[in-house]
């Protein structure tokens, strides 16, 4: 072989039994010594270890091979492991080309281990034949400052902020609503220990507000994002508050003046609310809002009773939108989600019925601050309900058409949660719970069942068909007992749906902003479910909390601190290595700036700019994903997405006709 050929080494992996349980590793090797241009061949129990890594750096340092196919697992798994391989032995990290015979192999032809041998060649004849085309690549580095951007402002994007605040980052803290807190603020108590949830937010709220490294934006939205990792260019809306949240002294003067009633968001439409307001006692920023849809006329002014009674002067009716551009590094998804609404199951009569209520209303009727200052009554007449049912899974793990099919998690301990504090409450109430399964996963949740049935909760397996009123005016609940095989028929006082959890309306807007993917239930996609949960394919931008999929306070804390610590990482270290795989390379002879690869690139990664007088596409490879839908709609051939050209698929292609 002479010295200007390539020089392959080839290396298959036992992995245990998870591979040579099925192929004939040693045949495979020898047929692989019978590939054009392959100089090593070689096998190993585990070439993930390190004496299988030390296999491959003795004949890099050997001079036996200057590119490497590992046949093996997923990339996904341990492409980065050898390439740190490559780059010890002093090899170019990117002259390497994975052969995956596990997942595409072994685990799909465990009964076949003939048919597995001979598709496992053909992986790596496929293999071979690409990567004697392969040329050095070089890692692209993108400078990184230290300023986060943070969407939402519920307990993930709290705690996030908060972590990287304290870890000396500049943090940028968005949230749409007038007050921070997201759904946490509306809750009572917390799961499995029933700690004082607003014991738990409210100083978390307001050391937001007081840390000198957040820049806490409410009232506002991210209408436009534009840049890449190191370089995002943010544009926020601030909607008018009409009233300075730094002169607003939260004395509720103008609120008492107000003529105009609404229903309160906050306590579920179970109060009223001004149309100048604080959402809650405890919001952050503690300031009032003037709802404008409400207001009975800003222009012409209608009313002003409000701004008479300001002593402090801090309304101002001709208060207007701001837009602010931020320039940030890296952006944290934390908009948490909206819970099922269960109007169109008619079933439940969700609407029809006031003692029908959602577990959200039950926890504001729970609630000290609530409605009824905690008092648990009857919505129909006021009185203390002697019988309460829980009907589970409301909206989740059904294929109902405008249902999920997924399992919303929270559901079983809220309710059970709810039954305890009910039983607090009311001692002498009568508790049901109509459930499918109880999923109590969490450490301490089991036991918290247990408290649960042993305070005399009953649970009753099965689904619940009808909910009517009866001449007597209680709510008649339809189930079958599915344990006992009867169906029952039981009046209740009030019924509580335990809606599942839905991804927050504004998700897809917000996605298509960030060109972040959804999965197929509307929440933010992870790039890895396993190896990177807090990622997104986007790099610099991560996903925390329920915006991600259905989960409770304590995983969204745990998700909050690890997309914080995946930013962090990130930012402190100045600079981010960009893999050079799969950028696109432009030949400005061919293109004639056409513009038809700018309209098909979905991670905005090329445009085209002038150069020497005519119009050429540029590329961002610092943005780019190398899917290649640029490549595909030019009609001159003039892009080429590296590791994917034309030669190195066509050799795949024929390689794989056996050619």
């Amino acid at each position: 072989m002479t010295a200007s050929r390539p020089r392959i080494g080839v290396y298959i992996c036992h992995c245990g039994t998870n591979i040579a349980g099925v192929v004939d590793v040693e045949a495979l090797r020898a047929y692989a010594e019978t590939l054009p241009n392959v100089a090593v061949a070689r096998t190993y129990v585990y070439m993930c270890s390190d004496p299988g890594q030390r296999l491959i750096k003795e004949d890099i340092g050997a001079g036996l091979v200057d590119r490497v196919v590992v046949a093996a697992c997923s990339p996904r798994l341990h492409e980065p492991t050898f390439r740190r391989v490559l780059e010890e032995a002093g090899l170019n990290p990117y002259m390497l080309e994975m052969a995956n015979i596990r997942e595409h192999n072994s685990w799909v032809h465990m009964e076949e281990p003939e048919r597995a041998l001979e598709v496992a060649k053909d992986l790596i004849r496929i293999a071979v034949a690409k990567i004697s085309l392969l040329e050095p690549e070089k890692a692209i580095e993108v400078p990184i400052g230290r300023r986060a951007l943070i969407i939402g402002g519920g307990i993930a994007g709290i705690t996030a902020a908060l972590d990287l605040a304290d870890a000396g980052f500049e943090v940028w803290l968005v949230e749409k609503s007038p007050s921070i807190g997201g759904k946490m603020a509306m809750l009572d108590k917390t799961f499995p220990t029933l700690d004082c949830a607003q014991c738990i937010l409210t100083p978390k709220m307001v050391d937001v507000a007081r840390h000198p490294n957040i820049r806490l934006l409410t009232y506002a939205e991210v209408v436009d994002v534009d840049g890449y990792v190191g370089n995002f260019r943010v544009r926020v809306l601030k909607k008018p508050r009409y009233v300075d949240p730094d002169k607003c002294t939260a004395c509720g003067e103008c609120a008492k003046v107000c003529p105009v009633e609404v229903p309160s968001e906050f306590d579920v439409g179970l109060s009223w609310r001004k149309a100048i307001y604080i959402p809650f006692p405890q919001a952050v920023p503690a300031a009032y809002v003037l709802d404008e849809d409400a207001c009975l006329g800003l222009t012409p002014l209608a009313c002003g009773k409000c701004l008479e009674a300001c002593q402090a002067k801090a309304i101002d009716l001709n208060d207007s939108p701001e837009e602010l551009e931020l320039q940030v590094d890296t952006i944290i998804v934390a908009v948490g989600f909206e819970p099922y609404c269960p109007d169109a199951d008619e079933e439940y009569g969700y609407g029809r019925y006031e003692d029908v209520l959602t577990a959200l209303e039950m926890e504001r009727l729970l609630n000290a601050a609530g409605p009824t200052g905690g008092k648990v009554v009857r919505p129909s007449d006021g009185e203390v309900p002697k019988k309460v049912a829980f009907v589970q899974c409301v909206g989740s793990r059904s294929r109902r058409p405008g249902h999920a099919p997924y399992c919303s998690r929270i559901c079983c301990m809220y309710a059970i949660k709810q039954a305890l504090l009910l039983k607090e409450k009311v001692p002498d109430v009568d508790v049901w719970v109509f459930y499918i399964d109880i999923r109590a996963f969490g450490k301490g949740y089991e036991e918290f069942y247990w408290r649960a049935q042993e305070a005399g909760v009953r649970f009753i397996r099965g689904r619940v068909g009808e909910i009517w009123r009866s001449r007597e005016g209680r709510l008649v609940v339809r189930a079958e007992d599915t344990l006992s095989g009867r169906v029952l028929e039981e009046p209740f006082d009030i019924v509580v749906l335990s809606a599942g959890v839905r991804p927050p309306e504004d998700a897809k807007k917000l996605a298509e902003l960030l060109k972040v993917p959804l999965g197929p239930n509307g929440f933010f996609l992870e790039a890895h479910p396993k190896l990177r949960p807090v990622d997104t394919v986007v790099d610099g931008i991560f996903v925390a909390g329920c915006c991600q999929g259905p989960k409770d306070i304590v995983d969204t804390v745990a998700q909050a601190k690890a997309a914080a610590a995946s930013a962090m990482a990130l930012m402190g270290k100045g600079k981010l290595v960009i893999e050079p795989l799969y950028a696109v390379l432009v030949d400005e002879e061919r293109c004639r700036g056409c513009g038809r690869c700018e309209e098909a690139c979905e991670f905005g990664a090329i445009r085209v700019v002038e150069r020497g007088g005519r119009l050429v596409a540029q590329v961002n490879e610092a943005i780019c994903k190398g899917c290649g839908a640029c490549a595909v709609r030019c009609p001159t051939n003039a892009l080429r997405v590296k590791r994917f050209t034309s030669e190195q698929i066509m050799a795949q292609v024929l390689a794989a006709l056996g050619r």
